[in-house]
């Protein structure tokens, strides 16, 4: 009972949050679609806040990296795509490709979400500075995570547009590196469950993709958005430098939720020093002996 109130709520938030966007979408009508998503993504951002704020914990936030970029994507789906061509065979793979992705997501997010009571260690270790602790909040675990989504979102617009190049070789190397991706992050998700459910006192996980990288989650997330990078290169390889989003997604991981993940192991199992010796931090590769 008390989940599911606490699920009521959350949606209620995120019923906010989109109209807010909706509200920014008719009254930015004269911009491009781009401007008017972002301008609507920062709305949202906004409103989820505030809603961190009222119910004292930041991971209101949590389920937005998952939901934002399936509405940003259908949305300008309808501005940019056409009816029919060959470009509509690209069109409805990025499409499906990023719903299955948000919808998987999102599903993983609340399996493991015990409610308005549960909040991220992540924004709890900033609970120390006080005063400080909303700015940071909205800044770094807010509107940051949403910038840097929206910028690797950019790929989806030469690769939902109806003008773009013909379906080519490039394409299906996308299908096949958002596909993977999308299963290699369910897979590690899987195998992080059931380690969850029966672990033992000290023990860390090493098996499955686990055996190949601390991290294959992340992997699996990180390797996601260079496959719509490759989508969008394939529709119009003058989009080359939407580069960016792919790498700041990179950058996130690697520069702070890999560092956070293996600080906060290292404090609660001596023996993952070791662990971290042997095996890649990222990128799936064989075990150090």
């Amino acid at each position: 009972m008390v989940k599911s109130r606490s699920l009521l709520i959350c949606l209620a938030a995120y019923c906010a949050a989109a109209l807010a966007a909706a509200a920014v979408i008719r009254l930015s009508a004269g911009l491009s679609p781009v401007w008017s998503a972002g301008l609507a993504d920062l709305a949202a951002t906004i409103v989820v806040f505030a809603s961190s704020v009222g119910l004292n914990n930041s991971s209101m936030y949590d389920p937005y990296w998952s939901v934002a970029p399936g509405v940003i994507t259908l949305w300008w789906l309808t501005r940019f795509g056409g009816v029919g061509g060959v470009t509509a065979v690209r069109q409805i793979a990025v499409t499906a490709l990023v719903l299955a992705w948000a919808a998987r997501l999102t599903w993983n997010w609340l399996r493991r979400w015990n409610g308005l009571k549960d909040e991220d260690w992540r924004y709890a270790d900033y609970r120390r500075l006080g005063a400080g602790y909303w700015p940071v909040s909205f800044f770094g675990f807010h509107m940051m995570p949403t910038v840097v989504v929206f910028v690797a979102c950019l790929s989806l617009v030469p690769a939902l547009s109806a003008n773009s190049r013909g379906v080519g070789i490039l394409d299906v190397l996308a299908v096949v590196v958002t596909a993977a991706a999308i299963l290699v992050e369910a897979g590690a998700d899987r195998q992080l469950r059931r380690f969850l459910a029966h672990r033992k006192p000290g023990q860390i996980l090493d098996t499955g993709l686990w055996a190949l990288s601390r991290h294959p989650n992340y992997f699996g997330e990180v390797l996601f958005w260079w496959g719509l990078w490759l989508f969008g290169l394939a529709a119009d390889p003058s989009r080359w430098w939407t580069i960016v989003g792919p790498a700041g997604v990179t950058a996130l991981f690697l520069g702070i939720s890999v560092p956070l993940m293996d600080g906060r192991m290292l404090s609660r199992h001596p023996g993952y020093e070791v662990h971290i010796s042997q095996r890649s931090g990222l990128v799936p590769w064989i075990p150090r002996s």
